[in-house]
């Protein structure tokens, strides 16, 4: 068979590097255990880029899904953390990166009936390599419940609340457990989010929510300072978003730490 001709490989004389170059939303099978060592199977949405330098024309799309494939039908934690570096081998890269973004589902026990049911969660784990450095950062995706504190202050009956998002970020000197970071940013709302509750979980969680006021400042300043106490986080992000049941605007608050 003739040697196909390797367009990619061209020189490009226009003098401008590509920051990142790479495929994203491939769909592929990952298994992360949780606190207990129990395994957990879900579908990753996989991003992965290099860079690319100014002289090449373009990359070689097809070595990004072999490099994914060569850890088996299923990623692991290990497989994520590894494969931004096989990446810089397989194309000449200074700078690769890996993004994958997964449903997580934990059994979350409704307050006072105790029925059980599932709740899901967003995490993404994103892993930069650039040069022999490495980054790895976590993020889980928290439903919440806030209760307004003014709303609570100033109305002679109730207050309004409303479901938000906490986007929590860390770097970690050694790993942190998804199960811990979810803990950290529902201990600092209102409430947390239940998918089953009957009539007395439904009370319980409405007063509980009310006797616990938070902004969407509150929320980030408390996640913030649960952050800064855990003894194995070194840097953190952590974002609030308020779906707002009263107003046609979302409420929002950022606090990040440091550098890492």
């Amino acid at each position: 068979m003739p040697a196909l001709k390797d367009t990619q490989n061209e020189r490009d004389d226009r003098r401008l590097p590509i920051d990142r170059v790479g495929i994203k939303n491939l769909r592929f099978p990952i298994c992360v255990r949780d606190r207990d060592a129990n395994p957990q199977h879900t579908v990753g949405t996989v991003s992965m880029a290099v860079d690319l330098p100014h002289h090449f024309k373009g990359t070689h799309m097809s070595r990004f899904v072999e490099v994914l494939h060569a850890h088996g039908r299923e990623l692991t934690v290990a497989d994520v953390a590894a494969i931004p570096q096989e990446l810089q081998k397989r194309l000449a890269a200074d700078k690769a990166h890996l993004e994958i973004r997964f449903p997580w589902f934990r059994v979350k026990k409704a307050p006072v009936t105790q029925a059980e049911g599932m709740l899901d969660y967003g995490i993404i784990f994103e892993v930069n390599a650039d040069g022999a450095e490495l980054d790895f950062v976590v993020t889980v995706e928290a439903p919440v419940t806030t209760l307004c504190p003014c709303s609570k202050a100033i109305s002679r009956h109730g207050a309004h609340n409303q479901r938000g998002l906490v986007t929590f970020s860390v770097r970690f000197h050694q790993p942190v457990w998804i199960e811990e970071m979810i803990e950290m940013v529902e201990s600092a709302a209102s409430s947390g989010l239940y998918s089953l509750l009957k009539r007395p979980d439904e009370k319980h969680v409405t007063e509980a929510a009310y006797e616990n006021p938070v902004f969407v400042e509150d929320l980030v300043r408390n996640v913030a300072l649960k952050a800064r106490a855990h003894p194995r986080v070194r840097w953190f992000r952590v974002e609030a978003e308020n779906f707002e049941s009263i107003h046609n605007h979302n409420a929002w608050a950022v606090i990040e730490s440091g550098p890492a």
